[in-house]
């Protein structure tokens, strides 16, 4: 099987953002082509960041944001434990990141992904066995 992704909300809320031009194809071509292939991996962090960002920043209906949240639910889900929270914390504190982008990747890492597709963390770097991969970086969005 191929290498699963996991998607993080930022790339999420650009796929749903009318306004977004260039990175809206983009992640829409990205996160249809891991749908397709059975790929994407999402957690329930990132179903409340999108509700949230989606209401607030897009202006998107409440009702329509949990639409897109419902199918969101329907990816490969990680379900936030204890233990991802626990280990999120030792990697904030190991590599200086965010907590909330260490939970992404605990997650991810607990899923089994190969790379987070994200925007808010380095290209390129390898934290907990993922590898973080900027969908805009070579897309010249």
């Amino acid at each position: 099987m191929a290498d699963r992704a996991f998607v993080d909300t930022n790339v999420l809320v650009y796929a749903a953002d009318e306004d977004a031009g260039a990175k809206r194809d983009r992640a829409r071509a990205r996160v249809g082509q891991l749908v397709r292939e059975g790929r994407a991996v999402v957690s329930t962090q990132v179903l409340q960041e999108f509700f949230v960002a989606a209401t607030r920043k897009l202006g998107i209906t409440a009702d329509r944001a949990r639409e897109y949240v419902e199918v969101l639910a329907q990816l490969d889900l990680v379900v936030v434990r204890p233990e991802h929270v626990l280990g999120a914390i030792d990697l904030h504190r190991l590599h200086t990141i965010s907590f909330w982008d260490a939970l992404i990747v605990r997650c991810a890492s607990a899923a089994g992904c190969a790379r987070v597709l994200s925007e808010d963390m380095n290209e390129g770097q390898v934290i907990d066995g993922v590898l973080i991969e900027n969908p805009f970086a070579r897309a010249g969005a």
